[in-house]
């Protein structure tokens, strides 16, 4: 008997993948909010790469407990001046953000929006001087 047909099981054909059929990437809220956080903070590098030299953008979920107390509002950003650090905090845009559509494009805008205005804090400047064409207040 050939190989081919010892893999046949009652006349079924072969035998599928052990991994079943190929899945698309998984892609949670955590992601979408990782990259459109990477993709806000390298169009605005290569707009300001002199202002932005040696920038280190990240994310957190939430802001650090002890600036809650004295806040009025849940932050969405901080900017550290000395480090030259912009921290965007994904929890606070996803969920108290309010959109006046709620699709993907208009999170990725809210998202967007938070990256340039810390940025034009962190080098003095209003947020549409920042990213001209694409910033969006909501």
């Amino acid at each position: 008997m050939p190989r081919a047909q010892a893999r046949r099981r009652h006349d079924r054909g072969p035998r599928s993948s052990l991994a079943g059929p190929v899945l698309p990437l998984l892609e949670s809220r955590q992601t979408r909010f990782e990259d459109a956080l990477a993709d806000a903070a390298e169009y605005l590098m290569g707009l300001w790469p002199d202002d932005l030299a040696g920038v280190g953008f990240r994310w957190a979920d939430m802001p650090p407990s002890e600036s809650a107390p004295a806040a009025r509002e849940v932050p969405q950003w901080a900017v550290d001046h000395q480090q030259r650090t912009i921290t965007v905090f994904r929890l606070p845009i996803q969920r108290l953000v309010h959109l006046h559509v709620d699709d993907d494009w208009h999170r990725r805008i809210a998202i967007e929006s938070c990256v340039f205005r810390a940025a034009a804090e962190l080098i003095g400047r209003e947020p549409w001087e920042v990213a001209p064409d694409r910033y969006r207040h909501h």
